[in-house]
């Protein structure tokens, strides 16, 4: 499939919250709206005030449409505001929702793919929290070098197994502009 790849911004934030919508897996848990989303702190963090300093984005278009389909953002989560991938104050952790209209086709490969080249710009690493049984997300991370964290399992909101997994970047990759 082909798309179109740019860099997220703060006026992206209301698809944001649609994209973690996607990502938490809430319609499965049998929420309807993506205030859900915004009513749960836990994942409200992830969004909230996008565009903050550190913050980087990518957001997928269809070339034929001029609606977004797909969205990987990292943010630096720290302190009081940790998430769910927090491995320390150094590592932004990842966020990645595809339209469901449009998973399976590659373009959480290529957002991906982008925002790896965007962060190992900035960043050490980044982290991830993924569910156990979500098999393609699971291989993809695998492919993009994301290794799992020993000891990180934990039983997520949904009552299932989650665990963390982190990509690192070389160091002589930090410093180079995007």
């Amino acid at each position: 499939m082909a798309i179109i790849i740019r860099e997220a911004t703060q006026a992206d934030e209301p698809f944001l919250w649609a994209m973690i919508f996607e990502a938490a897996h809430m319609a499965e848990e049998g929420h309807t709206s993506v205030q859900a989303a915004k009513d749960r702190p836990d994942l409200a963090r992830y969004v909230q005030d996008w565009g903050a300093q550190g913050d980087i984005g990518v957001i997928a278009f269809e070339p034929d449409h001029n609606q977004p389909i797909g969205a990987a953002w990292a943010r630096l989560l720290t302190g009081d505001n940790k998430g769910y991938g927090y491995i320390d104050d150094t590592t932004p952790e990842l966020a990645i929702g595809i339209a469901p209209s449009h998973r399976g086709q590659g373009v959480g490969t290529a957002l991906l793919a982008r925002l790896l080249e965007i962060a190992q710009t900035i960043y050490p690493a980044m982290s991830l929290n993924t569910r156990a049984t979500n098999v393609p997300a699971v291989r993809l991370y695998e492919q993009m070098e994301f290794q799992k964290v020993e000891g990180s399992e934990m039983t997520n909101w949904a009552g299932g197994v989650s665990y963390n997994m982190v990509v690192r970047f070389a160091p002589a990759a930090q410093g180079q502009t995007a």
